[in-house]
């Protein structure tokens, strides 16, 4: 906010144009204005105040003096609501920089001889007609205190009011209980046990304490217990390195044992289901019970160390949730993401998250940030890693409200997140609580922070930890509170022994959930699985019922002419020619599973029409522009097709929609790319959880990326989505990837996804031009039976008569078939590769072991030399001599000239058949 986003010094005129609307309609002023015009008012029948009242000058002006003051008063009051966060004592080891919050009494033509004059305004505050001293004694307490309140940003004028109703009452009241204190310092006991623990028995060991930030653990459990209290069942925690341990041993319940058996590396993994990552990365389930005897599912997201980047993981995982065993109830399952403030105010992805959080397609009903504010990145001070004031600033955005909280004061934190969760449950909208705290040790236990910030690094040195902070606040307190802090110290030391001397923790119990029994059931693939598709064919009957709803309109229904046109099309190819183009292959495939009794999922970039505009899933009315999903109409299909148009994203929705496919095994989860080239905005994610998901962190995945690929003359922007990128990566059966020709092939494989007995994501190099290709066609009849094939021969040159044998993948394919029918070569075979990863090498051998006759076996790409497939395939198939057609090896993906692009696409298919 500006620094003069409030009337400041108020001008009159404007008060009093204000008031002429209020007497017009009380209703069309703000509801602060209208209850300080109601007090005005009341205020009347003593001191007739108002321009042309019948009064003695004398009068006038005392009343015209008593007027400007109230007017002034409440100004101070909007200044506080809106600046006090910036004076607010939330830095527990430095004094706060003068953020000029202009909250001073000259300010406001206010002075120290107004302190005991009495205003009627103390009743916006809810202390009724108050002296000005108390009202800023009232205002002090509220917003000056260890908590910075920032919500006057918000727009919405239900959760303004609730906000400050919500601040200005309860934070003068709260006053936690004896067991809510003890509750307290009983979690932060745990947590300095903790990191003392490893201190002592791990010195010098990588583990990114907590150490300075401890009462981030009490404020976990606080969230989960005010959770619980209203009606969340599920907490998914997504959170970077720091203090992970530390939760998963004092939140989630798994033992030191367990711990410390990866600490020391004593667990060995089944390393034939991957290869592990460090113990600070991994995930973890639990079930615990709150104090009040209720259970609550805790979840907490394998992560990378690239910061944020499980953001979007965590909101997809808790969407398909909801979706799946909570009947879309959002408040049943809360996200909850746990920042570093560099990386909150650094990641770009944070942004995206953001901002997709009250879209329909990716709503989980309100995020809780929770931002463990160490005030360092690495070694980089918050001046070089923002221009905003604060690391939260983000927030504005989506006029999110901010707590900025002193990490010393426990009660203040436990507040905090109490109000943030009860935000939450009620308006269904993000909540961020800006911890400020500090780092004991440098960015890991090894690290020197002294090189870089010694003069922070010697006021921490010698601060106490919040425990020790607390608890010499309980002993002032008074008896009860000293007797509490004493016995509490008592057991932090026994504690701490009992862990030292390695005293066994008993597990706690874990019943699986409706969807990880789906998982269990599912096994990890076998490299013989490669060998031959399942069948994937659909009955008559299915095809049938999906065709119907692919070509029915509800009555009424008027769509655009060229829809009707599409919509006869796609009639006569169904139930008249019996052959269906690439766009009804795929809905075929959705449709079929949605009888099956599978959700099906696609997000992307223009998703709904489709870039290229051949899918049409979402019709709409030329009239009224109502919306109608065809494939949510199927007789007899009880699971529905969730398509969205998402945002302007990559790395945020490909997150999500991994997140997605992550919870759910029986859903099949698709992101498209607007153009394939745009993905690499999403390389974050390819890399570290897409194409390693399996082996890093023992979890299966079988989303779906289909990226529009091929070379059409659209320069370099729209011809290539780097398959040479995702192919580097293959190994293991991690991932397949496929570059398809025939709508019927399409269907398999999408089918393919959920009728194997395992996971796997696919990623499909898919078609642009090839959508309308006149022999890019397939009969009905090949999805009534088949399965997937991984390589097509040639169904015209026998291989007797085969000179030359030319391999290739994708649109290409059909450039070469064009050529072969119009020159009437003969001796030219062409086999289709559809699926690269795996590599079916022994169905390619046995087509290959035909050629008897054949002199050069030849791999022909579209792409130049150092990109597609050419360097994959002799990775994987060194067993042939294979000769290379391609562009030549090219920093770009492909020319920006059409007239060139022609020569190079013409010189490729010449070479193939010379």
């Amino acid at each position: 906010m500006s620094n003069y986003s409030y009337l400041g010094n108020a001008d009159p005129k404007a008060i009093e144009a204000l008031y002429q609307q209020y007497s017009q309609d009380p209703a069309s002023v703000e509801e602060g204005w209208k209850k300080f015009f109601e007090g005005f008012e009341f205020a009347q029948e003593s001191f007739p105040m108002l321009p042309g009242t019948e009064s003695s000058p004398a009068k006038s002006q005392s009343s015209s003096l008593v007027s400007d003051k109230e007017v002034q008063v409440r100004n101070l009051i909007h200044a506080y609501r809106t600046r006090a966060h910036l004076r607010s004592k939330t830095n527990p080891v430095r004094e706060r920089r003068d953020r000029k919050p202009i909250l001073d009494l000259e300010d406001f033509g206010l002075s120290e001889a107004d302190l005991n004059t009495e205003f009627n305004c103390g009743a916006e505050i809810g202390i009724g007609r108050a002296t000005l001293k108390k009202i800023i004694d009232s205002l002090k307490y509220i917003y000056e205190g260890t908590v910075g309140f920032e919500y006057m940003s918000v727009r919405d004028p239900e959760k303004l009011k609730w906000l400050r109703e919500k601040i200005e009452k309860d934070a003068l009241s709260f006053n936690p209980s004896h067991e809510q204190r003890k509750r307290i310092l009983s979690k932060l006991n745990e947590a300095v046990v903790f990191e003392n623990f490893l201190h002592t028995k791990y010195l010098g060991q990588k583990r990114f304490s907590l150490e300075g930030g401890e009462t981030t653990i009490p404020a976990i459990d606080a969230i989960l217990n005010k959770g619980a209290e209203l009606g969340v069942e599920e907490v998914m925690i997504g959170m970077a390195h720091r203090g992970r341990l530390n939760v998963l041993a004092n939140i989630m319940g798994k033992t030191y044992e367990q711990i410390f058996n990866e600490f020391e590396g004593n667990a060995k993994p089944d390393l034939t289901m991957g290869d592990g990552d460090v113990k600070y990365h991994m995930g973890f389930s639990s079930q615990v019970q709150t104090p009040d005897g209720k259970t609550i599912e805790i979840k907490l997201a394998p992560n990378p160390s690239h910061l944020e980047a499980v953001n979007p993981v965590v909101e997809g995982f808790v969407r398909a949730k909801g979706d799946a065993e909570y009947n879309k109830d959002r408040s049943k399952i809360l996200p909850v993401l746990i920042h570093g403030d560099a990386a909150v105010a650094g990641q770009g992805i944070v942004y995206e998250v953001v901002q997709m959080s009250q879209l329909k397609g990716y709503n989980t009903g309100g995020t809780i940030h929770f931002v463990i504010n160490n005030q360092v990145g690495f070694t980089t001070d918050f001046d070089d890693a923002r221009s905003s004031v604060y690391c939260t600033d983000v927030a504005k955005m989506i006029d999110a409200p901010v707590l900025h909280v002193n990490g010393d004061d426990p009660e203040a934190v436990v507040f905090c997140v109490q109000f943030a969760t009860e935000y939450r449950q009620k308006f269904g909208s993000d909540i961020f609580v800006d911890m400020v705290c500090y780092r004991r040790h440098g960015h890991n236990e090894s690290d020197e922070p002294k090189f870089t910030q010694p003069s922070l690094y010697n006021l921490i040195s010698k601060h106490p930890n919040p425990r020790e902070v607390y608890n010499k606040k309980l002993i002032e307190k008074g008896e009860v509170e000293a007797e509490l802090a004493k016995n509490m110290d008592k057991e932090f030391r026994n504690l701490l022994q009992d862990r030292l001397n390695m005293v066994k923790q008993k597990p706690l119990p874990y019943v699986y959930q409706p969807l990880e029994e789906e998982w269990r059931n599912l096994r990890r693939s076998k490299p013989e699985d490669f060998d031959l598709s399942p069948e994937t064919g659909v009955k008559q009957e299915e095809i049938d019922k999906v065709a119907k709803a692919l070509t029915s309109l509800p009555k009424g229904f008027k769509p655009i002419k060229q829809i009707e046109k599409q919509l006869k099309q796609r009639k006569d190819m169904f139930f008249k020619e019996k052959q269906l183009n690439w766009a009804g292959g795929e809905l075929l495939a959705y449709g079929t599973l949605l009888l099956e009794g599978n959700p099906v999922r696609l997000t992307g970039q223009d998703v709904q029409r489709g870039t290229f505009s051949h899918r049409h899933a979402v019709l709409h009315d030329a009239n009224t522009n109502e919306a109608y999903h065809s494939l949510n109409h199927i007789e007899g299909a009880e699971q529905k097709f969730e398509i969205y148009n998402s945002l302007l994203s990559e790395f945020g929705v490909m997150g999500f929609e991994f997140g997605y496919a992550m919870a759910n095994p029986k859903a099949l989860t698709i992101w498209e790319a607007q153009f394939g080239d745009f993905a690499n905005g999403a390389q974050v994610m390819i890399d570290q959880f897409i194409s390693c998901s399996e082996s890093k962190w023992q979890r299966m995945n079988g989303l779906v990326l289909l990226l529009p690929h091929g070379y059409e003359g659209q320069g370099p922007e729209h011809s290539n989505a780097r398959p040479e990128r995702y192919l580097q990566l293959c190994a293991e059966y991690n991932m397949v990837v496929a570059n398809i020709t025939t709508p019927s092939n399409f269907f398999h494989a999408l089918r393919r996804q959920l009728t194997w007995d395992f996971r796997k994501p696919l990623v499909v190099m898919s078609p642009k031009s090839l959508l309308r290709h006149p022999k890019a066609i397939s009969d009905l009849s090949e999805f009534t039976s088949g399965r997937f094939q991984e390589v097509i021969g040639d169904d015209i040159v026998k291989p007797a008569s085969a000179r030359k044998v030319v391999l290739c993948s994708g649109k290409v394919y059909y450039d070469l078939i064009e050529k072969r029918e119009k020159d009437k070569i003969k001796d030219v075979a062409v086999i289709r590769i559809e699926q690269l990863h795996p590599f079916p090498k022994t169905q390619v051998e046995k087509l290959l072991n035909k050629f008897t006759k054949a002199e050069e076996f030849v791999w022909l790409q579209e792409e130049p030399e150092n990109m597609g497939y050419w360097n994959y395939i002799q990775r994987v198939y060194p067993e042939r001599s294979l000769t290379r057609i391609s562009r030549k090896a090219s920093a770009s993906p492909a020319t920006g000239f059409a007239k060139v692009h022609a020569e190079e696409q013409e010189s490729i298919i010449e070479k193939a058949f010379a």
